[in-house]
């Protein structure tokens, strides 16, 4: 059921695709489209599955302060958000989406964790943009990722396309590898369980708040 105080997050998600796709040439929306294929035929990163146990980590939030996730368990339900970073359009507009929907989600007893591999200084950045108050957290070399089956290498071919629009990873992520995780939005309860898995592999699309305030409904 979807809450009728909360806007559509896919519609704006649409919407940044048909501004993206007036902005930037036609080829490189095309190569952007067919990485998105070949990342979801490859079948290499399909995520953790619904009723598994949910891998514990503490990560630095943008703050500097160590977020241990089981700690947060122990007081209730967990939202992971994983995203991209703060150059990524989707991503912004995904966790400025979940910021409105807050309240909701803490008055089911839940928290927000959103994950990244960039560092603590763009976390900061993302914070700031979008007025968020949960955690940013900042998964370097995204071994959290890798754990949760969700990251990935870029292709040479799609690094050259990012580097010509000015996005380098090596600078907001503080690495060269050019890895990145799939977004992905989980649910873990105080059981530590993964209770509800969305990871897709096209960035444009994002799972609804009003779905996981659903999903916490039934918890």
């Amino acid at each position: 059921m979807k809450n009728a105080s909360l806007s559509s997050l896919q519609l704006e998600l649409d919407n940044a695709t048909t501004q993206m796709e007036q902005m930037l040439p036609p080829e490189t929306v095309t190569m952007f489209e067919q990485s998105i294929l070949q990342l979801r035929a490859s079948g290499l990163v399909t995520g953790l599955k619904v009723g598994t146990q949910a891998p514990d980590f503490s990560l630095k939030d943008q703050n500097g302060t160590n977020v241990t996730l089981f700690e947060n368990t122990a007081h209730g339900p967990v939202i992971l958000l994983f995203y991209r970073g703060v150059w990524c359009p989707f991503c912004n507009i995904t966790l400025h989406a979940y910021q409105q929907a807050s309240a909701l989600f803490e008055a089911t007893g839940a928290r927000i964790l959103a994950i990244s591999p960039q560092s603590p200084a763009y976390s900061t950045t993302m914070q700031t943009n979008n007025s968020i108050t949960f955690p940013v957290l900042s998964d370097t070399g995204n071994e959290v990722a890798f754990r949760y089956n969700i990251a990935f290498k870029l292709s040479k071919s799609i690094r050259s396309v990012y580097q010509s629009i000015g996005i380098s990873l090596d600078d907001y992520n503080g690495a060269s590898s050019w890895k990145l995780p799939l977004p992905a939005t989980y649910v873990i309860d105080r059981a530590n369980i993964i209770r509800l898995a969305y990871v897709e592999a096209d960035y444009k699309r994002r799972l609804e708040p009003s779905q996981v305030l659903d999903m916490l409904a039934s918890l």
